[in-house]
């Protein structure tokens, strides 16, 4: 009873107490079937380096059904249970919460009594989703003070199309779904990615596209006449109400992740642009608020490079190039370094964000590429490019996937993806470097996506309490 009573450990205040907490021992790997031939799976993977089995998979869950396409995924409970306005104070980071992008089916897996070997504690069928929300295609799960929030990519319907996507409310305990989010959603049309600043009562969300323009493939078409998202949207959290749109130009195609400041105090963040369909270009921007407004400014560019078109997919012969195509990013616990995927060119970028309006390339590594194939420094070969990101609380391990989306595998990396994650290891002071034994083999019948570290880690975790 007593031991029910008591705070999570792994819940922290504050970033920089997160930040001394012990290093991860085990992480969570989402894979998917590419041709939907066989069920999803959670892997187990050992990331502790005094482990005989350090890099190799302990253990795999696999799902009751097949083709879900396994996405994003989090935990049931975080820090922000720490919240002075949380109701749910004695909560534990006990259960995976892993929605299906394509079948709008969510599994709830529970980590205890032994974390190595979780196991399904309920599956939410996606008529209970649609009835009970509007929605359909669940994407980014965030655990908040008051219960879990959850973004979808369409809305009901079929083919997703009937009404738009938003975000719904689930209960952190029961599971139950409660509902649709939004009370005023303003203009919000389209929905990607969100987050939030907890203390400061706003939440930012993103754009990508419908379902019919990702669930068979990038639509070409409507890529170049820019259909796809390019807007941020924000929100005040505790009126559930729309307040603010900045569009950042119809060419910056697939505004994706949002990744908020740690420390609640300051109040910036930034988001990654996939494209720019002007000159193949992919970009960072910084977002901010100043006298009651948010603002937002393109503060880095990754430009693309040349390729001969006879190694390049049908996609992308005509460009002779390859675009970065910046698939993800991840903030640093101490928001100094921005880590950014380059699913396209095959680069792990480290930038310096110490000046949030000023970032400075500060360390790269390459890996895959659409053009160049690099392989792993064990000499392994390296399907797709660096996509799903995750950094220990620590600040010193960044791990990362290469699976983006089945059918955009297909259409960019024709030969296949087959599942693989690896590890960088940080420099003190700033450069990133691959370590040579840390190189997990999913095979050739599963992609690899989202990564979980044990305890948390730095997409997952919402602090309340600003760092001393």
């Amino acid at each position: 009873m007593l031991e029910s009573l008591r705070t999570d450990p792994t819940f922290h205040p504050s970033p920089r107490l997160a930040m001394e907490a012990e290093p991860e021992r085990i992480a969570y790997t989402a894979l998917l079937s590419p041709d939907a031939s066989r069920p999803d799976a959670l892997a187990v993977v050992d990331v502790d380096p005094a482990s005989p089995t350090y890099g190799t998979v302990l253990h795999r869950v696999d799902m009751p059904n097949k083709g879900d396409e396994f996405h994003h995924f989090g935990w049931n409970a975080c820090s922000s249970a720490l919240s002075p306005m949380s109701g749910h104070a004695f909560l534990k980071r006990r259960y995976l919460v892993v929605p299906g992008l394509r079948s709008s089916r969510v599994y709830i897996l529970d980590t205890h009594p032994d974390p190595v070997r979780p196991t399904i504690a309920r599956v939410i069928e996606p008529e209970e989703v649609t009835r009970k929300t509007g929605y359909s295609r669940p994407h980014t799960v965030h655990c908040g003070p008051e219960g879990l929030y959850i973004s979808t990519v369409g809305g009901g319907g079929t083919d997703g199309m009937d009404g738009p996507p938003g975000v719904f409310l689930m209960d952190c305990k029961s599971f139950e779904v409660m509902g649709k989010w939004e009370i005023d959603r303003g203009p919000q049309k389209l929905h990607y990615d969100f987050w939030w600043n907890l203390p400061r009562d706003y939440m930012v969300s993103s754009e990508w596209a419908l379902p019919p323009q990702i669930e068979n493939g990038i639509v070409a078409e409507d890529l170049l006449a820019n259909r796809y998202g390019h807007r941020l949207h924000f929100w005040e959290l505790s009126a559930r109400r729309h307040v603010q749109t900045i569009d950042l130009g119809e060419n910056h195609q697939m505004a994706l992740e949002v990744r908020p400041a740690h420390d609640p105090a300051r109040e910036y963040g930034f988001v990654g642009v996939c494209i720019d369909t002007t000159n193949l270009e992919a970009s960072i921007w910084t977002w901010w608020r100043e006298g009651g407004q948010f603002h937002a400014k393109k503060t880095a560019v990754v430009s693309p490079e040349p390729a001969d078109p006879a190694v390049l997919p049908p996609l992308l012969k005509g460009f002779g190039a390859v675009p970065p195509l910046i698939s993800d990013i991840d903030l640093s616990l101490d928001d100094r370094f921005l880590y950014v995927a380059c699913w396209g060119t095959g680069e792990l970028r480290q930038y310096d964000v110490t000046d949030p309006m000023s970032p400075k390339l500060a360390g790269s590594v390459r890996i895959g590429g659409i053009a160049k194939h690099t392989p792993h420094p064990n000499g392994s070969a390296f399907g797709g490019g660096p996509q799903m990101t995750e950094i220990s609380r620590d600040g010193k391990r960044v791990y990362f996937t290469n699976s983006l989306y089945s059918k955009w595998d297909a259409q960019f990396y024709p030969d296949g993806v087959p599942g693989r994650q690896v590890m960088c290891n940080v420099g003190a002071n700033g450069g990133i470097e691959l370590d040579n034994k840390f190189c997990v083999d999913f095979g050739a019948e599963y992609g690899a996506h989202q990564i979980r570290l044990q305890g948390g880690d730095c997409s997952t975790d919402s602090f309340c309490y600003s760092s001393a």
